[in-house]
């Protein structure tokens, strides 16, 4: 058995209310355990972590970095590879490229060496899913999951119209199981499908879906309730209707209150805050103090941020219509693809300019639903990779949480114009370190229901990061001294040491058996397609054991 002590390190431990005490961390056989009993007890490995910071180990709950988005967006972009530093081969590592979209192990060297252990892509089709697989199992050392779409599912929105709850929970069910993910995703829901029907889209929660019949109000309500009876780890996951649109902050609080008490996450937040009118870009505004002031009285709500930061990146998203507007907008290059029965995408490289005002304010806008966010533990730092930027900011966006005057010297070389429609300058809070590790750590693994990850307690896995601090807290976070995965040292300053298998997290909610049956009908009735019930027990990924049910 191997036995690994952390001695002396400073621990920020929020779930276990632990902030900033000196403490030993001790990891036998992937696992944190306590002191052991027999004095006499050595470790294999000892780290003297005197004047470190301790941390678990970082989890991102929405990126994109598998699927079939994720890789054609790899092939749009040959002159971000071009330009962009390369991960060379060692004896632990295979080569890899980074720029806006990084290879399969670049990903994984990537996230490890800031110190993250667990992430999970946002968006899989259901037909996609065995690629994601493919993908995410060449993804090392971070273990991982997916969210599978469905706003704009056929075989959802049809029981929605028929009157069926029982058959869309159980085929909401069987497709969890079927693709091995972990949550429910809608995205504009209602509105790809109308998009893949004639190029519109839907504007307001109670418009129709042509064909259908149904609307994004039921489409929300149902697929959250579904969620919540099936007692999933994580709730609903939306991305709303009018993502990016000034004005969409409505739409927002309408999806919101749709939700009639169910818990739901709302994600990639920030570009779902704008006021102003959706004919004149120029009337553009931050509209976060109306929201937040709803999410901070509705504990049924959660948030992810979507930060976006300044400069070359790739936008790419499940919702058609939005790529579409993107290449209208921007004259950039855009890639659309429609998902038979299930959903779309839109891919288009972007750049967020600091002399742009609508830039500028998305910036000011993401760091605002932070800083007036009452509880930490129910927002979650994202940058929606790579749509508001790289994962690889998030050392600079904790810099900025923790410091308002790097704030305030951004924002005071922004167009003058940004102060006057947001409320970022007039904003003090500067996040504490132990604020830093929940909504990097302990927060997203509370919204994900990851019991084991997110803390340092006892059974928690043995995934720990140690930084050197710093006057510089964007330098500390950005370069880990350690970062240990599954009680193994991967990451020793800022050199990959270890490459091992991450983790596959999925749920297995149970269902009505007899609910497959007349799934397969209809599919086979409207589609002439063979249908095929994929077995939970996929010996493909079994024999990798590479499996966690959560």
């Amino acid at each position: 058995m191997t036995l690994l002590k952390i001695s002396q390190g400073v621990v920020y431990d929020p779930k276990n209310n632990i902030n900033g005490e000196i403490r030993d961390i001790w990891i036998q056989d992937g696992k944190i355990v306590g002191l052991p009993l027999d004095p006499a007890t050595r470790p294999d490995k000892t780290i003297d972590a005197t004047g470190m910071v301790i941390m678990a180990g970082g989890i991102d709950m929405h990126c994109h970095i598998a699927g079939p988005k994720v890789n054609t967006a790899r092939k749009m972009m040959p002159d971000d590879k071009r330009i962009a530093r390369v991960v060379k081969r060692t004896r632990t590592t295979r080569s890899g490229t980074v720029g806006s979209v990084p290879s399969t192990f670049a990903t994984g060297y990537l996230y490890a060496g800031l110190g993250y252990t667990t992430a999970f892509d946002a968006a899989i089709p259901p037909l996609g899913a065995r690629h994601a697989h493919e993908e995410l199992q060449d993804t090392p050392i971070i273990d991982k999951g997916f969210y599978v779409l469905m706003g704009n599912n056929h075989y959802v929105m049809k029981q929605i119209h028929a009157g069926e709850p029982k058959l869309l929970k159980s085929y909401i069910a069987w497709l969890l199981n079927a693709t091995k993910g972990y949550a429910c995703k809608l995205v504009n829901p209602g509105g790809v499908e109308v998009w893949k029907g004639g190029g519109g889209n839907v504007t307001g929660l109670d418009e129709s879906v042509e064909h259908f019949d149904v609307t994004p109000r039921q489409i929300i309500q149902q697929v959250a309730q579904a969620a919540g009876e099936l007692k999933l780890p994580h709730p609903v996951h939306i991305h709303c209707n009018n993502l990016g649109m000034p004005g969409n902050f409505q739409t927002t609080l309408d999806t919101m209150q749709a939700l009639e008490g169910h818990i739901g996450h709302l994600t990639h937040i920030q570009f779902h805050s704008y006021g102003g009118d959706a004919d004149d870009p120029l009337s553009f505004r931050s509209e976060v103090t109306k929201l937040a002031e709803y999410v901070n009285s509705h504990k049924n709500l959660t948030i992810d941020v979507g930060q976006v930061m300044f400069g070359e990146t790739t936008s790419m998203t499940g919702d058609g219509p939005l790529g579409y507007f993107l290449h209208k907008v921007t004259g950039r290059k855009w890639f659309s693809a429609d998902t038979e029965m299930e959903t779309g995408c839109g891919i288009v490289p972007i750049t967020y300019k600091d002399k742009s005002l609508v830039h500028a304010l998305q910036w000011a806008i993401g760091l605002e639903w932070f800083l007036l966010m009452d509880d930490p533990w129910r927002v979650a730092l994202t940058t929606d990779h790579p749509n508001g930027a790289s994962f690889l900011a998030y050392p600079a966006i904790i810099a900025l949480l923790m410091d308002k005057n790097r704030r305030r010297d951004v924002l005071n070389g922004l167009p003058p114009k940004v102060r006057e429609r947001c409320v970022l300058g007039d904003l003090d809070r500067e996040y504490t370190l132990n604020e830093i590790a929940i909504i990097t750590r302990a927060a997203p693994a509370k919204l994900l229901g990851l019991d084991r990850k997110g803390h340092l307690g006892l059974d928690a896995d043995g995934d720990v990061t140690i930084y050197q601090p710093q006057d510089d807290v964007q330098l500390m976070f950005e370069l880990p001294r350690y970062v240990i995965r599954n009680g193994q040292i991967v990451v020793e300053d800022g050199e990959v040491r270890e490459s091992l298998e991450g983790k596959l997290l999925h749920v297995a909610p149970s269902y009505d058996e007899a609910a497959v049956d007349d799934i397969q009908n209809w599919f086979e009735e409207h589609y002439t397609i063979r249908f095929r019930n994929y077995p939970v027990d996929d010996s493909y990924l079994h024999e990798h054991e590479i499996i966690e049910t959560i």
